[in-house]
């Protein structure tokens, strides 16, 4: 099984980014399943109806969030009418929505889990490491016989602590989070995927999807700034993963990088 999964979408840059490249990618590289991370996709905060509804329309069957997941008020009517969007495993249980979801795939039973860092990370949240135990246990006894996790977090060490916690139990552990791609793709020795982080689908030029005047201003004179999405070229970020159904062990994990220009 082939799976493609998006890191961060940033503001209308990014969704034009990733919806004019992904049938292309799906066809090139006989993708079966499409997951986005979607929290920064309305303006850099947050996901609206119309862009996730723009987002199932071109294909694709999940997308998990962040720590932004409450800043557009959609998204408790999105919760509402589809369990495709997830929000972290790890916030309050009395918050709307899920953490997890299994979905079929070409008659394979796919679970997709989404976690929230503690570290530097300025939402309220559970220890990852026990939700994840927990989702993963639910979603086995769904039959899902593989499992993708987004973990959506600040620091390095987190992340990769939580890939050699679930080594053998899930597919892959994706980091989201810093909009920046790592180069250390790799199979855990257990069998499962992992990377650091993804990396961002949105602006080239800017300061991980700002305007980068803004951003260099705020780091120059310490005062407050508006951050505004910045514009011209775009970048896609993301992986391809390629799952072994019967095991759910990860046979490969492929890092898409490129421009618009």
């Amino acid at each position: 099984m082939k799976i493609l999964f998006t890191g961060d979408i940033v503001g209308a840059c990014g969704r034009d980014m990733f919806l004019s490249a992904l049938a292309e990618i799906k066809l090139q590289n006989n993708i079966d399943m499409v997951i986005v991370n979607g929290e920064n996709a309305a303006h850099g905060r947050g996901i609206s109806q119309t862009i996730s509804d723009s987002f199932f329309d071109a294909g694709v069957d999940v997308v998990t969030m962040g720590n932004h997941v409450w800043n557009n008020k959609d998204i408790f009517d999105i919760l509402k009418t589809t369990s495709r969007v997830i929000r972290p495993a790890n916030l309050p249980s009395s918050n709307p929505g899920k953490g997890s979801v299994c979905i079929d795939i070409k008659n394979v039973k796919v679970g997709v889990i989404n976690l929230l860092g503690r570290i530097y990370v300025d939402l309220a949240c559970d220890n990852p490491l026990e939700a994840a135990e927990r989702e993963v246990e639910s979603l086995k006894k769904q039959g899902c016989s593989v499992i993708i996790v987004d973990m959506h977090a600040e620091a390095t060490s987190e992340k990769m602590a939580l890939g050699y916690f679930l080594d053998g139990k899930v597919s892959a552990v994706l980091g989201t989070h810093t909009h920046i791609q790592t180069a250390d793709e790799k199979i855990l020795p257990k069998g499962t995927g992992y990377i650091t982080d993804v990396g961002m689908t949105g602006p080239y030029h800017s300061v991980l999807g700002m305007d980068k005047k803004i951003i260099v201003d705020r780091f120059l004179t310490g005062l407050p700034q508006k951050f505004e999405i910045a514009e011209g070229g775009a970048q896609f970020n993301g992986v391809i993963l390629d799952i072994d159904e019967e095991t759910g062990k990860c046979r490969s994990i492929k890092r898409l990088s490129f421009t618009d220009f």
